[in-house]
């Protein structure tokens, strides 16, 4: 599947992601905050049991559910500067 890539910062120097289909807006929920693409159009499996480099857990459930697959906080990765 393609999928677009943001990225934003958290507390502690962590950073979250989330996968939106590519081509399809940023959902209303998430348009706040602070998302920047660092990705367009990237084929990825949204099947797999989790997109490793993101560390999104479980990506085409949680399309399929709410539209777009973001970082869980327990799984947020190091920023590095």
């Amino acid at each position: 599947m393609k999928l677009d890539i943001y990225r934003r910062p958290e507390p502690q120097h962590k950073l979250s992601f989330m996968a939106v289909p590519a081509g399809q807006m940023v959902p209303q929920e998430v348009t706040n905050v602070d998302w920047r693409v660092v990705a367009n159009n990237l084929e990825l499996d949204a099947e797999s049991a989790c997109i490793t480099e993101y560390q999104i857990q479980h990506p085409g459930r949680q399309i399929r559910e709410k539209g777009y697959a973001i970082t869980s906080v327990l799984h947020q990765l190091e920023a590095s500067d």
